[in-house]
């Protein structure tokens, strides 16, 4: 009879063979995908995966889990040290032992981890994305936008129950200045997968009624700083840089810093820090108009002062100068009255040696001065007679002399 094993049987061995060809552990890089974490026992169930690096297809494939109590201590060690949660898609560097189970087939039981590693090439994409941001010429688009001067329609990119928006809204809406705020609310996921996908859709949200807001802002408060890791996306990072209004942004602590940080009009330090910058703001432009106030009423007062001690001037030299003046309008006036009437007098005198000269004219040309010499007039019907020919025998005539009239008929002409 034919000898034979059972499946069970023949999982041991294989599993039992493994175990002397494979008795160490092993440090192994890969990328997780598939990561789950079962709730109920606390395991971390996964898959790591290698991928062709010019093709990205999956070349290589293995099942993995990390028991509760290792899970515990390596899943804060590695978040803490990277500031990325530990999810599906991230290039680890694992300490493994190689386990066949014969239920559970093959799997690599993770012991270890080595943070170092995944921040390595977490920072190698972090440079690869800002250099192709760089590249593209989109990198400081919105550093390079202009802030209004009055920037108070804000719009607010954040979770509507995250502790950090009513610290913003606390800051703002009550600051010591008593400025007036209208911030309007886009909501969105700020930690998770989702949250790339969810700040773009609030940002397309905006776009539409761009005119409305003078900035947008994206903040979240509290929350681990592994949940910063889609704040590194350049998906996310792109359309932040591109956005036509001015993005501040308060997403992480002190020492944490994102893409969109970096690509962002402002980056503040936490959600109050926001609002800070805006009250700063309209502190400034207040500042500066209240400068421009007083420098005006100032430049007014002095204006005015000279104004003043130049129509005291006026005041004090305007009698003298008005009596000057008069007077010598009087001197003027007076010699224009004695030129006039000297110009009168010369006038008159030379009209009467005019009528004089016409006067002694008509006395030498009038009748009775000439008839006076001895010489007579002869008049036919009232007319004086210059010719013989203007006469015929029969024609009364009349002659006159100096003293007298002689009245004649023609008896003939010659």
């Amino acid at each position: 009879m034919m000898d034979f094993l059972t499946l069970s049987q023949l999982n041991t061995l294989v599993s039992e063979e493994l175990k002397l060809a494979f008795p160490d552990t092993y440090w192994v890089m890969a990328e997780t995908s598939d990561v789950r974490v079962n709730h109920s026992n606390g395991h971390c169930y996964l898959e790591f995966i290698e991928k062709n690096a010019l093709t990205g297809s999956i070349s290589a494939k293995a099942k993995a889990y990390i028991w509760n109590r290792t899970f515990a201590l390596l899943k804060p060690y590695f978040e803490q040290t990277t500031g990325q949660a530990f999810v599906s898609g991230i290039k680890v560097l694992v300490c493994v032992s190689v386990d066949f189970h014969p239920l559970y087939g093959y799997g690599l039981n993770v012991c270890d981890i080595d943070p170092a590693y995944t921040l390595g090439d977490m920072q190698r994409k972090r440079q690869e994305i800002i250099r192709q941001l760089e590249e593209e010429g989109v990198f400081f688009l919105n550093k390079e936008l202009e802030l209004t001067p009055v920037p108070q329609r804000i719009a607010v990119i954040t979770s509507p129950t995250a502790a950090g928006y009513e610290d913003f809204l606390d800051h703002l809406l009550n600051n010591k200045e008593g400025f007036v705020f209208y911030p309007y609310l886009f909501p969105a996921i700020m930690q998770g997968e989702q949250t790339e996908d969810s700040i773009i859709a609030a940002l397309d949200k905006i776009y539409r009624y761009k005119d409305l807001f003078d900035a947008v802002v994206i903040i979240r408060g509290g929350g681990a700083t592994s949940d910063l890791s889609s704040f590194d996306s350049y998906l996310l990072a792109t359309n932040c840089a591109q956005f036509p209004l001015p993005v501040i942004t308060g997403i992480g602590h002190e020492r944490d810093d994102t893409i969109v940080d970096a690509v962002a009009y402002y980056r503040a330090k936490t959600p109050t820090a926001v609002a800070d910058f805006f009250v700063e703001a309209l502190e400034d432009t207040y500042s500066g108009l209240l400068e421009l106030q007083n420098g005006i009423v100032s430049e007014a007062g002095r204006k005015l002062e000279l104004r003043s001690e130049q129509l005291k001037q006026i005041a004090f030299y305007l009698p003298n100068q008005s009596r000057a003046l008069i007077e010598k309008q009087k001197n003027t006036l007076e010699l224009q009255i004695s030129g006039l009437r000297n110009a009168c007098v010369q006038y008159l005198s030379e009209e009467q040696s005019k009528l004089k000269i016409k006067e002694s004219f008509l006395k030498f040309s009038s009748p009775e001065y000439i008839l006076s010499k001895g010489y007579s007039i002869t008049m036919k019907n009232g007319k004086s007679v210059k010719s013989a020919k203007e006469l015929k025998p029969g024609d009364l005539i009349e002659t006159r002399l100096s003293e007298g009239k002689i009245f004649s008929e023609v008896s003939d002409r010659s």
